[in-house]
């Protein structure tokens, strides 16, 4: 009887591992601003798309030039990245998994984010 219960473990373990990896395995690739990367007046390339946590954003452009900033929902509208703890990606192909909730980036090269250089999305 005690081999049984043992197999009925072994069972679910592997049951939950399957669900797990079918999860990340389902997790999407996107490439912010498409075939134009992330660029000026971006700010409504997420509008009618569906993010789930987990989900990968591609952020492409010339590191010279841009960069991204992870920043919270005030720093989005305000295009700032103050209070000095936002997260800074620079390398020019940049890939961000998403957190479950709200999403803001911004390029906070001078003028850039005031120029439509930022992007915000929902994960569920």
């Amino acid at each position: 009887m005690a081999m049984g219960r043992g197999s009925a473990t072994v069972v679910l373990v592997v049951f939950v591992l399957l669900v797990l990896s079918s999860e990340w395995a389902d997790a999407a690739t996107y490439t912010v601003g498409d075939n134009r990367g992330w660029a000026f007046n971006v700010a409504g390339w997420s509008r009618g798309k569906t993010f789930r946590a987990g989900d990968i954003l591609v952020f492409n452009y010339d590191s010279a030039s841009h960069n991204v900033v992870a920043v919270n929902q005030v720093g989005y509208q305000k295009c700032s990245t103050t209070p000095g703890n936002a997260k800074v990606f620079q390398t020019g192909k940049d890939r961000i998994t998403l957190q479950k909730g709200q999403n803001f980036f911004i390029c906070n090269f001078p003028g850039h984010c005031q120029n439509g250089m930022k992007v915000s999305m929902t994960a569920t």
